[in-house]
């Protein structure tokens, strides 16, 4: 370490400290607190999940697991015996300085409300969108219900633009708009998955539409800011993904949109909504990278829940284009489909996930790639129980 200022030893003023132990705010300092948490909790009889090393469990006496998640120095526990979780903290207490919250209310900015009659949790956000809200100005905005509308059709104009126009970019807060925006959609807002990741391709020149599809997500978080997640009790937890694309939607490089979400019995638990990497040259292709891609996301998923104790033998994944399914199920090898890259054919050999088809009607995924009609994206929103508290 740099000598602190002060203490500057004359004639050494080029040598350094050599720290006997870690100090806050260097770089190695949360690998050496998470190396350090982590030694404590092996040693208290802990397993540490291979698909997440923030994730702690351990089978206790009652033949119950109880749970530890770890996000940089929050934690919450879970289990089913008070006196267990209890006992963890007097652990935790006795080897760090740690502050004793009671109850989770909130964590990481997400709040948490519980019906336990009823046996339902709550997720949202509200507070935190209150706040980004008065950040950007648009705490007085009218509110909208949705977080695009169909005519927008967003394109990077700034390839057309003079120089001098060029120069003029927009002197807002883009950037730091959208990350608010974005840390918003991965909590507990998947409605505005799409919109987001529409807007976040324009972060280099943002342009006067572009701001003003920015504002419009603002506008709805206005009008939106009470609904979140909502999760139930259930002893049948099977997970179902379901996966969509929108063909050539990118109005600049002309690729294809990847959108998929999995549920837990029909509890959303992961979403996303991205551009592809390459350009797809058909429907068939768009669709069967889409569902390469939930493939992915379902196998780790498979894999976590099984860890936390919930055995499932396959995931299952819903699609709506026929076409991609029969290339999953059966790679046949012809003139249409024999440039797909074959890192996207790994799903015809892997036998943990199966492939059905759902009526595009009813696949919840259509929303992650492309603005719906109003009705649609309600629908899609009450099959993944996104919602507000009731």
């Amino acid at each position: 370490m740099k000598q602190p200022e002060g203490f500057v030893k004359l004639g050494k003023e080029d040598y350094v400290c050599q720290l006997q132990k870690s100090l806050y705010g260097l770089k190695q300092s949360p690998r050496q607190w998470y190396k350090r948490f982590d030694t404590f909790m092996i040693s208290k009889g802990f397993n540490k999940s291979p698909y997440d090393c923030c994730v702690y469990h351990k089978k206790v006496e009652d033949g119950f697991m109880i749970y530890l998640l770890l996000y940089v120095d929050d934690i919450l526990i879970a289990a089913k015996n008070k006196s267990e979780i209890q006992n963890l903290k007097a652990l935790l207490s006795g080897e760090f300085d740690m502050k004793n919250l009671g109850a989770a209310k909130k964590i990481l900015g997400m709040e948490i409300y519980r019906d336990r009659s009823q046996k339902k949790l709550f997720l949202c956000q509200k507070d935190y969108i209150q706040k980004i809200l008065h950040r950007f100005g648009m705490h007085n905005a009218k509110p909208l219900s949705t977080p695009m509308s169909v005519k927008e059709k967003l394109k990077n104009v700034a390839q057309t633009l003079s120089q001098t126009e060029q120069n003029n970019v927009l002197q807002v807060p883009y950037a730091s708009a959208v990350g608010s925006l974005m840390y918003t959609m991965v909590c507990t807002r998947p409605d505005l998955a799409y919109a987001v990741s529409v807007v976040s391709r324009y972060l280099n020149q943002p342009q006067k539409e572009h701001w003003q599809a920015v504002k419009r997500i603002f506008r709805n978080l206005r009008g939106t800011s009470d609904i979140g997640l909502i999760y139930g009790a259930n002893t049948n937890c099977c997970l179902a993904g379901y996966s969509d694309a929108d063909y050539a939607a990118d109005l600049d490089g002309r690729k294809s949109i990847t959108g998929y979400a999995f549920t837990l019995k029909s509890y959303l638990v992961s979403w996303k909504a991205t551009l592809q990497s390459s350009v797809a040259l058909s429907t068939t292709e768009a669709e069967y990278m889409a569902l390469t891609e939930a493939a992915k996301e379902g196998i780790w998923l498979k894999g976590l829940i099984s860890d936390l104790g919930v055995k499932q033998e396959h995931a299952l994944i819903f699609c709506d284009s026929l076409s991609a399914i029969c290339l999953a199920k059966d790679q046949v090898h012809h003139e249409r489909t024999k440039h797909i890259d074959v890192r996207y054919h790994f799903i015809i050999s892997e036998r943990r996930i199966k492939v059905q088809k759902i009526d595009t009607l009813h696949n919840p995924a259509d929303m992650f790639t492309k603005f719906v009609p109003k009705s649609k994206f309600f629908h899609c929103l009450d099959l993944l129980n996104v919602d507000c508290w009731k």
